[in-house]
């Protein structure tokens, strides 16, 4: 009897430690949501460029002789149904971490259940500044460049090239718009009172939001800094257009900046945009015999031979797959959630094929924010051409 109970004990202790480890013995269970329909669903294209990259990634053998299980599901962008879909890919599907999901509001709804769970909730696809708290978090960390700091760096811009601007900012009434926004007047400082002159917000219910861009062209304002996104992007920049507005600058966020949001809006229309990114435009001659991004079109010619290659996000897809993949290698066979976590935190100046030269991943378990500089940008009607210096939030 007593060898029978010493018996069981040690079966509970490997069923505890295996589930512990959320360990699929020859697959590497990953989990996502994005929104594959609702209001965002243009960014689904790099949940699909990231199945493909994962198949690839199988075909040439796996990592570590385990193959990859990608499992990526639609969120709709709605926070209830992200809570029920991550609910499904831990309990059910049993994946190892989430990688990549979407959005602000959609990823707080389950921060503190994948914590509560030690699952990893890896580079969220959000540049709010609460994804890099490791103290009260520990177990999400960021995929984007704040967006706080971006905000800065737009701030930074005005005020050494229009110090007397007439700045309107219309932004999204949820984290991402306030985190823009709060960066944006962190940085313009005691002239942010003077130099803002109209401010209004949106709803991501709204069916239009052409009456704001009203209310900000009365105001006179020869700036516009846009905090939109998804749908709110192309009907931001067709809207300026038609009630001939031309603000000297007209800034949209990096998350914003893809061609597929721009074209609904006639892309004439963008011409003379400014954004800014850490990533190469794979669609500009300067880097067409980058060693990374010929590896990118390789890597689409033949797994997504009929994507739109202008289309921005494919390449975010890669990009963010490619720093997925220096984590997995750095776990050398060792898939724990401790040990995914750990390696993640530890990142030391890793290039990245599609990172702008001069640029670098690190990050450290007191700073889990990857992506910390940025160069600004400006759509000249094809393409985005990247202008100034690599720029940071200092």
């Amino acid at each position: 009897m007593k060898r029978a109970f010493a018996l069981m004990g040690v079966a509970c202790l490997a069923l505890a430690a295996t589930e512990g480890r959320a360990d699929n013995g020859d697959e590497i269970r990953i989990g996502q949501t994005l929104p594959y329909s609702g209001p965002a669903s243009g960014f689904g294209t790099i949940g699909r460029t990231q199945e493909a990259f994962f198949e690839k990634i199988n075909a040439e053998g796996g990592i570590n002789g385990r193959k990859v299980k990608f499992i990526t599901l639609d969120d709709g962008y709605s926070p209830p149904k992200t809570v029920e879909q991550t609910r499904k890919l831990v309990e059910q599907d049993e994946v190892l971490m989430m990688f990549g999901s979407l959005g602000t509001a959609t990823n707080s709804a389950v921060q503190r259940y994948l914590n509560s769970k030690k699952v990893p909730q890896l580079f969220v696809l959000s540049g709010a500044t609460k994804w890099a708290e490791p103290q009260k978090f520990p177990w999400t960390m960021p995929g984007m460049a704040a967006y706080e700091s971006e905000g800065v760096v737009y701030a930074k811009y005005i005020l050494q090239t229009k110090p007397d601007a007439k700045i309107a900012i219309l932004s999204q009434n949820d984290d991402f718009g306030r985190d823009y926004v709060a960066g944006f007047k962190r940085a313009l400082g005691a002239k942010a009172a003077s130099l803002i002159i109209s401010e209004t917000s949106y709803e991501t219910t709204a069916p239009t939001i052409s009456s704001q861009l009203s209310t900000l062209k009365a105001s006179g304002a020869n700036v516009l800094f846009g905090v939109v996104l998804g749908k709110f992007t192309s009907q931001m920049v067709k809207g300026v257009a038609e009630i001939g507005w031309k603000p000297d600058l007209f800034f949209v966020p990096t998350s914003s900046s893809s061609i597929s949001f721009l074209e609904p809006a006639g892309l004439d229309n963008a011409v003379g945009l400014i954004s800014s990114s850490n990533q190469k435009d794979t669609m500009d001659p300067q880097w067409a015999n980058d060693p990374g991004v010929k590896e990118y079109f390789a890597f689409m010619k033949q797994y997504m031979p009929n994507a739109d290659l202008s289309n921005s996000n494919y390449a975010a897809g890669y990009h963010y797959a490619t720093l997925l993949m220096t984590v997995l290698h750095a776990c050398n066979g060792d898939f724990s959630r401790d040990n995914i976590l750990k390696q993640a935190a530890s990142l030391k100046e890793v290039k990245l094929p599609l990172l702008l030269p001069g640029m670098s991943v690190s990050t450290g378990p007191d700073d889990y924010l990857p992506f910390q500089q940025l160069q600004l940008r400006r759509f000249n009607g094809k393409s985005w051409v990247p202008f100034g210096d690599i720029l940071d939030d200092r």
